[in-house]
């Protein structure tokens, strides 16, 4: 009888995942055993309380796994994740199981192993397919596994783990790469990727549709020429035959050297100028004459930094103008270090992480999805630190692109140089001198008169009363019985339609020439006080109505007026929420295109975030690569599988070394 397994995760539709103990059950024994109740699996339900299993005693299932068929190979420590081969066959395995017609009525189960290791790169295929093919959120699809506990993927090193991702890192770094067009299986050739990254064959993948990753190629004949030549530079010609050199160390010409070059090497040289290579980025010693780039029209860029260290911003900086260049041309960026896999990646997800805005685990994890191993040691935490610091950059580029492409300011010009007949007539020129030597011209004057013109114009204007304050002349001493008369006026605020008030009149003092003292009355305007402000009005005193009084005028109002005849006060009003017929301007969209993660377009536009949040059933693209590339990755169902299955892989080598890790 077969062993029991875990609660099964629903991933919707048909689609299941589960483990078993260490070893686990081959299928042919799962899909044997009788149908029972008792030996059905529980199946995991939603989570809204706390995790919990439910019984199904009326479902079929059919088991089918992987571990023995998609394989990982690792370098030193890493077992993870499945590279992009393993989850392309891993898709069109899955699909072909849900459309057989001999399985319309089961549920279908991925299974693995309880091993931690197989039990992640299980789980994040069946996420993979449920986002790449079912059209999910990165959310959406690692729901189903939320409750469950995964270790981490690791690094190609041989030391502890000190940097981890997760699945969700995994998710998000080809949801995003989805998204921007960097991932398409449309385009996808699961032959040619295999064929290319062994070594033997030339140990390159294409990270994006425009940066491919390579390791180091290798011209050993060049490479003795080279040290000949240095070791002939270094000694004294022989005494017996001077000025010549040995036959051994006779230069070899180019052509000759092309003929002996590996095979990974042509390989290399032909399919980056079929595929149109601009240039190739060189980051490690010289193991080959860059020349043979060169002569077939392919740019070379020298960008040393050490083996397992990390680049300087300099560095950073060089390579991500040098490849946005040529990005924005639709050209291909070939990058190598000597394996292709830790400087290489480094400065791949530099460009990932400014071009697109990923994060540093994203753009980390989609790339060993894509080339397995890359970035290694400390660059993961150097691309950690980094990451903010290359989305500033981002923002200020961005920035600078949007400035240079909105319209120039016009600078006002200097006014024109008066002529010399009017600096004579206004004597500011100097006269020539007696002897009749020629002088040189005075430089222009700066302001001229066509600028004093406007000021003086600008200050004759008359400046606006204070509308709060009225002038009034200076006052003096006066006698404290006329100030108790004068104090007996009443000050009020006139009510509406009542009398203007009239000013009072303050007894002045005067001391006249001859010495005698009178007095003079002197008109002043009332001073209006808000404590004096009611509604019983008193008539003012008919004493000081006389006809040098002068009527009260109101202040002018000093809210603006609108063309419409609102006030600034309603405008302000109307924009918090009334209605308003008038149109306020928006300022125009900017120039550069945000680089915001959005869904890209496709043949059929799959559904927005908008159509995601509302629940909407999804707009599947075209998904021919799930039927074309079958027969590549599938063995089809015969009398001893009796079910579709996928093609045995073989185990490549690497180029990888214990020198490419720093401990």
């Amino acid at each position: 009888m077969a062993p029991k397994c875990e609660p099964l995760c629903h991933f919707g539709d048909r689609l299941y995942f589960t483990t078993f103990p260490h070893p686990p059950p081959s299928p042919h024994i799962l899909n044997n055993q009788p149908v029972d109740a008792s030996n059905n699996p529980r199946v995991r339900a939603r989570p809204r309380g706390g995790p919990s299993a439910s019984p199904d005693d009326d479902a079929t299932y059919y088991y089918f796994t992987i571990d023995d068929q998609l394989l990982y190979l690792s370098f030193f420590q890493d077992w993870g994740p499945l590279n992009l081969a393993m989850v392309y066959k891993a898709c069109i395995l899955i699909h072909e199981l849900l459309e057989d017609k001999d399985l319309q009525s089961y549920r279908l189960v991925l299974y693995s192993s309880d091993d931690s290791r197989r039990k992640a790169n299980a789980a994040l295929l069946m996420a993979l397919y449920v986002m790449i093919v079912q059209r999910r959120a990165p959310w959406e699809a690692f729901h189903p596994i939320a409750e469950l506990e995964f270790m981490p993927f690791r690094d190609a090193g041989r030391g502890l783990s000190d940097f981890n991702l997760s699945i969700q890192d995994c998710l998000w770094g080809m949801w995003k790469a989805m998204q921007n067009g960097l991932c398409d299986m449309n385009e996808f050739s699961v032959e040619e990727y295999e064929f290319y990254e062994k070594v033997e064959n030339g140990d390159w993948n294409w990270m994006t549709p425009n940066f491919i990753a390579f390791a180091s190629p290798v011209d050993s004949a060049w490479i003795k020429h080279q040290k000949d030549a240095k070791q002939a530079a270094a000694d004294p010609p022989s005494p017996s035959r001077p000025g010549t050199a040995s036959p051994s160390r006779a230069p070899t010409s180019n052509l000759a050297l092309q003929r002996k070059l590996p095979t990974p090497f042509c390989n290399c040289l032909d399919y980056f100028e079929k595929r149109g290579v601009k240039v190739v980025v060189r980051l490690n010693t010289e193991l080959y004459d860059k020349q043979l780039f060169i002569d077939r029209g392919i740019n070379h860029q020298e960008l040393y930094f050490d083996d397992g260290t990390n680049p300087t911003d300099e560095i950073v900086r060089t390579f991500i103008d040098l490849s946005d260049s040529i990005v924005e041309g639709g050209g291909v960026i070939a990058v190598h270090c000597k394996a292709g896999l830790g400087r290489t990646g480094t400065l791949i997800g530099a460009y990932l992480i400014w071009k697109y805005g990923f994060t540093a685990a994203e753009a980390i994890a989609f790339m060993r999805i894509v080339r397995p191993g890359s970035v290694v040691g400390p660059q993961q935490q150097y691309m950690y630190l980094k990451q903010l610091e290359w989305a500033k950059w981002s923002a200020i580029d961005e920035m600078k692109r949007a400035q240079a492409a909105a319209a120039p300011v016009v600078t006002p010009a200097t006014p024109p140089a008066e002529r010399d007949e009017e600096m004579e007539e206004s004597g500011r020129m100097t006269p020539p001198p007696a002897n009749g030597a020629p002088t040189a011209p005075l430089p222009p004057v700066t302001p001229s008169r066509h600028v004093l013109a406007a000021a003086a114009k600008a200050h004759a204007i008359a400046p606006p009363g204070q509308p709060r304050k009225t002038p009034m002349a200076k006052r003096v001493a006066v006698d404290s019985d006329q100030e108790d008369e004068a104090d007996e006026v009443d000050d009020t605020l006139p009510a509406l339609g009542a009398a203007p008030l009239a000013t009072r009149q303050r007894a002045k003092t005067i001391i006249r020439p001859t010495g005698t003292r009178g007095t003079t009355s002197e008109q002043r305007p009332t001073r209006v006080l808000r404590s004096a402000v009611s509604s019983h009005q008193r008539k003012p005193s008919t004493a000081l109505m006389g006809t040098a009084a002068k009527t009260y005028a109101p202040p002018p109002n000093k809210i603006p007026r609108l063309a419409a005849g609102a006030t600034a006060r309603n405008t302000v009003a109307r924009g918090m929420g009334a209605p308003s017929s008038r149109r306020v301007p928006q300022p125009p969209p900017s120039p550069t295109p945000s680089r915001l993660p959005t869904l890209a377009k496709r043949n059929n536009a799959t559904r927005t975030l908008v159509e995601m949040a509302a629940g909407a059933k999804p707009k599947l693209t075209s998904d021919a690569w799930m039927t074309t590339g079958a027969s590549a990755v599938i063995v089809p169902a015969s009398k001893s599988t009796h079910r579709p299955g996928p093609r045995p892989v073989r185990r490549r080598r690497s180029s990888f070394s214990a020198a490419d890790v720093v401990a």
